[in-house]
């Protein structure tokens, strides 16, 4: 459909989920390379015809099962080597779920499951750095 004389670099979207009331971040077990078996953030490639945060809210779904009506932009990581693939750019959006919400892997996930943010496994790509960043945001804003 589309042809290009020059590389493009992949777009994708992450969702920074937080249970509501408790300091546990959503994050699923990959169940493909690269990083299989690692954790990272929900989230995956944007098709042709969606926008981010609806891309978003299917990826979040897809690999575990919750529905949030919606979620907020937060940031967009651009470092050329935060996926050893290709050339990925990711917009990462956060949002909250109830303090109940049960969780399940599914699609490309193995696992879904609720992590302390004190006690964090290993994470894959980037997605270390953009739980500090995000965490450090909201601790600046408590303080202002």
């Amino acid at each position: 459909m589309y042809t290009y004389q020059y590389p493009r670099p992949a777009l994708t979207v992450d969702a920074l989920v937080l249970k509501k009331e408790t300091a546990e971040v959503l994050l699923i077990q990959r169940a493909n390379e690269p990083f299989k078996d690692q954790w990272a953030l929900p989230g995956g490639f944007v098709e042709m015809d969606e926008l981010l945060e609806t891309a978003c809210l299917r990826e979040l779904e897809e690999e575990t099962g919750l529905k949030l009506e919606s979620l907020s932009q937060f940031k967009t990581y651009d470092g050329i080597d935060r996926d050893p693939r290709h050339r990925t750019i990711s917009v990462v959006f956060c949002g909250f779920a109830e303090k109940d919400a049960e969780v399940k892997g599914g699609d490309d996930a193995a696992n879904a499951a609720w992590f302390s943010i004190d006690k964090l496994p290993e994470l894959a790509f980037d997605h270390a750095n953009i739980v500090a960043e995000f965490f450090a945001m909201v601790g600046q804003a408590k303080k202002s």
